[in-house]
């Protein structure tokens, strides 16, 4: 095995682990601002590798890399009538014994003098600020990252300048070849001088400012006579060319047909194009978009990635991808062919949106994910502020300790979920290509 491949899979699971970490920082800053006690502060599930505590909190880091946890104490109120500092038998039933087992292990940890300090106390909005601060962290993460790639490094974008890859010769679309042979017909390109490197900055007196620009004005144009104003090592020339009509994949859709339309015969070159931070706003609200789009189509999704499991379809490369598959990409960008700067890019870039995932992902409103929380707190805040408008009694806490049989259904159907993504991307996996 490469060993770049298998660096690759450290760095991401390095810069996972950060992410994990950021985002427990996220809860564990406003539950301590606010009073709340805060036991233990994890990255990581499993046996502690290492650990020390500092004041009442232990930090420390698991052997398991596939999440982390802060844990705070009272999350779940203790059942109307009874004494929050003691703790009762649990009740027959199963559900209810699973909710009264979750109560009694929410208070184990109460001491006398914490009965200010127990999440489930603190007003609706702290509760909502320390359970969406763990989201919120993952927001800014991808922020900051695709910052980096978008205004530090940039996107490969396709500029007017003509590569080197750029063949001499005509080449009908129907047959599928990439080299000229003898008998093949000039392009208009060779024809006129055009030379690699050469940036097409006009075409018929119009002004080109990128690939796209370029490849309209040609095709719209239809065969004949032009003038090419190009830019060739940095001195400004005005080539006469003269266009043929061709049949051209079409823009939009590349397997239907244009009939006839101008062309040239040059290929762009891609190159990175630094964009602005209010293009990195609207590149990650697209993207939000299309990110909420596939968790609306997950249970679909889902369906998709267990056919590419077990009946060897191909995977969708919008689809999910778990941990494994993720740093199975981190080792083969790493071990690829691409240059520095590339590996860097598509590096930050899946970081990136790995960062955006599991933001969005902790949002959904059920336990036991962060929104569980968040639409607890928020419910408590609506019952209180109509309580108040009509004058009527202040209601008690809203007790999320009733939906943790749908809590455990969930947690289950997650598990399953998981175990499925790490099955596809172990035998049929996500790559660079796909």
């Amino acid at each position: 095995m490469n060993w770049l491949y298998v660096v690759g899979i450290v760095v991401f699971l390095i810069g996972l682990m950060f992410s994990i970490a950021l985002h427990e920082i996220g809860h564990l800053i406003p539950a301590k601002l606010f009073g709340v006690r805060v036991t233990q502060y994890m990255v990581g599930f499993g046996s502690t590798a290492w650990s020390r505590r500092k004041g009442e909190t232990e930090y420390g880091i698991k052997w398991i890399p596939l999440g982390g946890y802060i844990r705070m104490i009272g999350m779940l109120p203790p059942r109307p009538g009874d004494d929050p500092g003691k703790l009762r038998s649990t009740a027959t039933g199963p559900f209810q014994g699973l909710i009264e087992s979750a109560r009694d292990a929410a208070q184990e940890e109460v001491r006398p003098g914490d009965e200010d300090r127990v999440f489930y106390r603190k007003k609706w909005w702290q509760k909502v600020i320390i359970m969406s601060g763990g989201p919120l962290m993952n927001f800014v993460l991808a922020f900051v990252f695709f910052s980096i790639l978008l205004v530090g490094i940039g996107l490969p974008t396709w500029a007017p300048i003509v590569s080197p890859d750029t063949n001499t010769c005509v080449i009908p679309v129907t047959e599928q070849r990439a080299q000229c042979k003898p008998g093949d017909q000039p392009t208009p390109a060779a024809q006129a001088g055009l030379k690699p490197g050469d940036k097409l900055v006009s075409f018929g007196g119009q002004k080109i400012t990128s690939w796209e620009d370029a490849t309209r004005l040609i095709r719209s144009h239809g065969p004949g006579a032009v003038q090419l104003g190009i830019v060739r090592d940095g001195k400004p020339m005005a080539l006469d060319v003269t266009l043929i009509a061709q049949d051209r994949p079409n823009l939009e859709n590349p397997n239907k047909i244009d009939k006839n339309v101008g062309f040239l015969g040059v290929l762009p070159t891609q190159v990175m194009q630094k964009q602005t931070i209010g293009q990195v706003v609207g590149y990650m609200g697209e993207l939000t978009g299309r990110v909420a789009s596939s968790l609306l189509n997950l249970p679909e999704k889902m369906v998709g990635v267990w056919h590419a499991a077990f009946s060897g379809e191909a995977r969708d490369p919008e689809g999910p991808v778990g941990v494994v598959g993720a740093g199975r990409m981190g080792g083969e960008i790493l071990a690829s062919d691409l240059s520095t700067e590339n590996k860097i890019a598509i590096f930050v870039n899946l970081l990136a949106g790995f960062n955006l995932a599991i933001g969005m992902f902790n949002l959904i409103p059920l336990l036991p994910l962060d929104g569980g929380h968040i639409a607890g707190g928020l419910w408590e805040g609506i019952k209180r502020a109509y309580a108040k408008i009509m004058r009527r009694p202040e209601p008690g806490y809203v007790d999320i300790a009733k939906v943790l049989p749908l809590t455990y259904a969930i947690a289950l159907v997650m598990v399953v979920m998981a175990g499925l993504l790490v099955y596809a991307d172990l035998v049929n996996p996500l790559t660079l290509t796909n």
